[in-house]
């Protein structure tokens, strides 16, 4: 009996959206836009290291990872919270980014958002970008300017969080953004929308204000338990960036900006409202 060849998901369809690192790996073919969206926290680190002009790499959460990149790179390891000093105050939160300009190169580990553009940069098929609740909009009309049809696919793919065995936690943040992202490459004229696409852009709708809903669900508790709040103050400025951060030759970048030669070697609701990013 011959094995059925795997089809790939939500193909007949310009606007894609699934969970997690094996989806990434998967719903962006044929090659199209990638779009990683991790809200608390790497996407939001990112978007403000990026927009102090800080090129930002992805590593897995592993710490001999991260060091052999920022070895080779010239670049800095973002800190755990806990581990932040007067030295080194970059930290893997947005918070200590913005108390302290990042340095030019930022190693940013997790094990979320960052390990699936790390794992994208390894095998880059198209372009890849991150979102927030920041530049969820400014991200989505990036990607609907080349992609955004079956042959030419944007699949915006959200991290989640994790449970303690590890497994993969659904995060109603990441979901709402996605569904921001999806919302703006629509207005664009672009799909038509899998279901599932569908359905994260009906829960960005149905949001009436992404700051309640966000402090008030599980992630949002989380982090405020644990002493983040400014952090989460400034996941939650929705709509506040226009940058893109676009990975370019192993880092993410702001969409547009040039890389040095240099630095090549080194290696919502339909209508508005009070929270249309």
């Amino acid at each position: 009996m011959k094995a059925r060849k795997d089809p790939v998901p939500q193909r007949p369809f310009g606007v894609r959206f699934d969970w997690g690192a094996e989806a990434a790996s998967r719903i962006a073919e044929p090659p199209g836009a990638l779009v990683v969206v991790d809200v608390l926290f790497f996407g939001t680190t990112v978007s403000v290291a990026v927009e102090a002009g800080s090129a930002v790499v992805p590593s897995p959460a592993d710490d001999d990872v991260a060091r052999r990149l920022a070895a080779g790179l010239g670049g800095i390891v973002a800190a755990r919270h806990v581990e932040a000093s007067a030295r080194h105050p970059w930290t893997v939160f947005p918070a200590s980014l913005r108390a302290t300009a990042p340095p030019a190169r930022l190693v940013l580990p997790s094990r979320n958002g960052s390990a699936i553009v790390a794992a994208a940069s390894a095998s880059p098929a198209g372009p890849v970008a991150v979102a927030c609740l920041r530049n969820a909009r400014a991200v989505g009309e990036w990607a609907c300017r080349r992609h955004g049809t079956p042959d030419r696919p944007v699949a915006v793919v959200a991290a989640g969080e994790r449970w303690p065995d590890g497994s993969l936690r659904p995060a109603l943040e990441d979901l709402v953004c996605a569904g921001a992202v999806i919302d703006a490459v629509a207005r664009c004229g672009r799909g038509p929308l899998s279901p599932e696409a569908e359905a994260a852009r009906a829960v960005f709708a149905a949001t009436g204000s992404i700051d309640e809903t966000v402090r008030a669900c599980t992630s949002g508790v989380e982090v405020a338990a644990a002493g983040l709040g400014a952090d989460l103050d400034i996941a939650l400025e929705v709509g506040a960036s226009r940058v893109v951060p676009v990975l370019r030759d192993g880092a993410l970048r702001a969409a547009g900006r040039q890389v040095a030669p240099s630095e090549a070697r080194d290696r919502h609701r339909p209508g508005g409202g009070d929270h249309a990013p």
